[in-house]
């Protein structure tokens, strides 16, 4: 399994021990909203809480030194949904950073050509 692959899975279903093993000790998440960095404590904190949940995960690409993943993220705050891109960078077999970048989407968003 990819590491983006792993990271997924752990963090949609909460296993924080997963994602103790997937992130490097020295990771920091850059979110796209905010003047923050988080943390890898700050990652296992939030993971499984439900504050945020994903769907449509895409991996973009994918090597030994970086991936890049898209998904929709759903806020439990009820703030709009948006389309994420995130861009990782690996050390050692695992992801020492990741920051994103966001599209809001409306609640009547469709893609053109679609019949929902």
């Amino acid at each position: 399994m990819s590491i983006l692959a792993a990271y997924q899975a752990a963090f949609e279903s909460g296993d924080v021990n997963a994602l103790d093993t997937l992130l490097h000790d020295e990771f920091t998440f850059t979110p796209h909203v905010g003047d923050t960095v988080m943390r890898k404590e700050d990652v296992l904190a939030f993971a499984g809480s439900g504050a945020v949940r994903t769907e449509r995960h895409r991996i973009l690409y994918e090597n030994q030194e970086i991936g890049i993943d898209h998904a929709i993220a759903h806020f439990s705050n009820d703030s709009t949904s948006e389309a994420v891109l995130s861009f990782h960078c690996f050390k050692d077999g695992k992801i020492i950073s990741t920051e994103t970048g966001a599209t809001p989407l409306s609640d009547d968003y469709t893609l053109i050509g679609s019949d929902s």
